[in-house]
């Protein structure tokens, strides 16, 4: 079993900052891409940044230039810097990791989500 936890969530200012980690934990063998994700009340669920085992990233366009994804492969964490927050980025922000699971002998490879951490950011 895996088990992804996000922290860094919370109430902001527009205009302001903030920093979301999610770690990954359990029988894990290697983690192919993790990514972040955020849902809105009544809205789907939508992809904010992912990155690569290898470094490579990408975003939505609404976030280029101002949120940044990280990842700390020997802690397999994930950050989120987000900078020059917007009111209507307010949402459940969801942590996803695409990964390969053990014991080695019965490796697969699943996706796991996090619970989610709220943002909000007021106008």
């Amino acid at each position: 079993q895996v088990q992804l936890v996000e922290s860094g969530g919370g109430l902001v200012q527009s205009g302001g900052s903030l920093r979301l980690s999610c770690a990954a934990s359990g029988s894990i063998l290697s983690i192919n891409a993790m990514g972040w994700y955020l849902q809105a009340p009544g809205k789907q669920r939508e992809l904010v940044a992912g990155i690569t085992s290898g470094g490579n990233t990408n975003y939505a366009d609404s976030v280029k230039g101002r949120f940044t994804i990280s990842r700390d492969n020997a802690r397999n964490t994930v950050y989120l810097q987000m900078n020059n927050l917007k009111s209507e980025e307010t949402a459940v922000y969801y942590c996803d990791a695409d990964l390969d699971e053990g014991p080695d002998y019965r490796r697969s490879r699943r996706e796991y989500w996090g619970p989610g951490t709220q943002v909000t950011v007021s106008s």
